[in-house]
């Protein structure tokens, strides 16, 4: 937080320029003002739901950026998916996915949700959520920090 603070009081802004193209489903569906997003928790140890916390947050605010969380998949635009797919997750989060109205976006959140991070190999790890769903962006980082989870949000709006 810190860091934050003094790079708003070095540059006297809060927020930066938006990344450089939004994804081109919803950009050429006319969402790039203003996403829903459903977050699915596929099998992570939820170091990455601490963060998304934070990335929607006072501090973050995410939301400043036309990103809003929903309750129903039938409410969103995309879907932010955490942690490694687990034997019991996977059906549910097909199920998710095919529940988000198209156009739709898969943001996978973490090293787990990218390639499994450290429980790559374990009993009751199906693989990474790419293997599962279609996924059309990636945030690294065990856990991502809250910027770089802005980051992918505002790419998704284009602010």
């Amino acid at each position: 937080m810190l860091r934050l603070w003094r790079k708003i009081r070095a540059t006297r802004r809060v927020a930066e320029p938006a990344a450089a193209a939004p994804v081109a489903a919803l950009s050429a569906a006319g969402f790039s003002g203003s996403v829903q997003i459903r977050h699915v928790d596929a099998g992570s140890c939820n170091g990455c739901e601490i963060e998304i916390g934070a990335a929607f947050g006072p501090v973050y605010d995410a939301e400043r950026y036309g990103a809003r969380l929903v309750a129903s998949p039938r409410h969103a635009d995309a879907l932010l998916v955490t942690g490694p797919v687990t034997r019991n997750m996977a059906e549910p989060l097909r199920r998710t996915f095919e529940a988000v109205p198209r156009p739709r976006v898969v943001v996978a959140v973490g090293d787990c949700a990218r390639n499994c991070g450290v429980f790559a190999g374990a009993y009751g790890v199906v693989g990474p959520v790419h293997e599962i769903v279609p996924v059309d962006v990636e945030v690294a980082g065990c856990p991502p920090r809250p910027e770089a989870i802005v980051e992918a949000v505002r790419t998704l709006t284009g602010r």
